[in-house]
């Protein structure tokens, strides 16, 4: 294909070129994305020619800035990697900080630190701001302050015709409502305005438990009427692991099959040990992190991956959660499975629950089941096929899934969004992206 007309003056790199293969790595290795063209924006103006040029040849557009939630493999297009659009400027006095499409989490809580003042971030610091807040954003604070998507003021998008937009919610209302929830189909942010919490640290961890010697179900059991009578302050999740037995791993954990709950609590220590006793009580614990920290230190509460890997992820959201329903999900996932599996139960609510001017749905789930499965030495259908029945133990109560967590599958978009949402972002696709140039994104196509 000929590239010939798009502008020598930018970054552009093809296969074979050097430094190719490095614009197109990602955190995500699971799936091979070979675009025809990539374009290493610096500006806005950039991805405003990468969207035009696209649009004039008839081009998908992908967008990595990151790569940790890549739809899935990929061949042909033009990709627009904006790791190098990571500007981050916090404003301390109006307590927002705006931030450039490459931005990664760890950035923000860092400039913002100094301030008293936190970002509605993840658990991982590595994590792009921007696909992470056009999925919703659920984040380690959620059940008190809700979706990071609830709290953004305004974006600069470059839409299918090329156009740059500065949206807000009183300037246009609809494209903002469904750029917020509705991912990256609809075009490219490159910068985002979003709102700060007077959260300058907090009373967190992890307790984890032996999964071998103490019945995981009975540990679900506890967990979940453990989260009956919780403030919102209080964000917490349950993680099933079974840790492969390699000489990286400390000996406390190679080999072991791991519950855990995570906690993070802004309230004060003295009330975070009165909450989380009742959870010291199930059983005896391998570890127990919990602890006063500052917020820069919130990473370590889940303390993800921070290297590259191959994964496979989908999810389901809940309205209630059948805990015998859900013991049966763990023991599909867990030591006698073929592979690993990581499964991680979040307690949502509070807040989350609200309603709020965007695009993210199913505000009503009570609940969030994740499962994460590693590719290497598996096959994504044998992978897909495990989730199929693991996720068939509890549809009794599924309400939908979340885009935040649907990792390799572009090509299943059933449930990410309610009827409702989807004609919605569906009329906001032939408004804005009549093309459907960026038609590898998880979402809705034009119509």
């Amino acid at each position: 294909m000929d590239f010939t007309g798009f502008s020598a003056q930018r970054l552009v790199f093809r296969p074979g070129d050097p430094g190719y293969d490095d614009e197109i790595a990602g955190f995500q290795t699971g799936f091979a994305t070979r675009p025809d063209l990539v374009l290493g924006a610096t500006s806005p103006q950039d991805v405003v020619a990468a969207v035009s040029y696209a649009g004039e040849h008839g081009l998908p557009v992908g967008v990595q800035a990151t790569g940790h939630g890549l739809p899935g493999a990929s061949r042909g297009g033009l990709l627009i990697s904006t790791r190098r659009m990571d500007s981050v400027r916090v404003d301390a006095a109006a307590r927002t900080v705006t931030v450039g499409a490459g931005a990664r989490w760890g950035q923000v809580v860092e400039a913002a630190a100094p301030h008293g003042l936190a970002p509605l971030n993840g658990s991982a610091p590595g994590v792009g701001v921007v696909s992470y807040t056009l999925g919703g954003g659920l984040g380690i604070l959620a059940r008190q302050f809700g979706y990071a998507a609830d709290h953004v003021r305004s974006l600069d998008v470059v839409t299918g015709d090329g156009t740059l937009r500065h949206v807000t919610a009183d300037s246009d209302p609809e494209l903002f409502q469904g750029l917020l929830g509705g991912g990256a189909t609809l075009g490219v942010v490159t910068e985002l305005e979003i709102g700060l919490v007077p959260v300058a640290r907090l009373y967190g961890g992890a307790i984890a438990f032996d999964g071998r010697t103490t019945d995981p179900a009975a540990l679900l059991r506890g967990y979940e009427q453990w989260t009956r009578n919780l403030p919102e302050e209080l964000t917490s999740s349950l993680c099933a692991l079974l840790y492969p037995d390699i000489p990286q791993l400390p000996p406390l954990l190679r080999g072991r099959y791991l519950i855990s709950v995570r906690v993070a609590f802004t309230g004060t220590r003295a009330e975070g040990e009165r909450l989380v006793a009742p959870l010291r009580a199930l059983a005896p614990a391998v570890s127990d992190t919990l602890r006063e920290m500052p917020y820069t230190e919130s990473h370590t509460i889940h303390s993800d991956p921070d290297f590259p890997h191959a994964y496979y992820g989908d999810s389901v959201l809940l309205s209630g959660l059948d805990v015998d329903a859900a013991g049966e999900l763990l023991a599909l996932t867990g030591p006698d499975a073929d592979s690993m599996h990581v499964v991680q139960i979040n307690h949502l609510g509070g807040a989350l629950a609200r309603p709020a001017k965007n695009a993210v749905p199913h505000r009503g789930a009570g609940w969030l089941v994740r499962v994460l499965s590693p590719l290497d030495g598996t096959d994504v259908a044998t992978v897909r096929e495990l989730h199929a029945r693991a996720f068939g133990r509890v549809a009794g109560q599924r309400l939908g899934r979340s885009l935040n967590f649907a990792f390799g599958g572009a090509d299943r978009p059933e449930g990410l969004y309610d009827a409702k949402t989807r004609k919605r972002l569906a009329g906001l696709k032939v408004a804005y992206d009549p093309a459907n140039l960026f038609r590898r994104s998880y979402g809705v196509g034009a119509s």
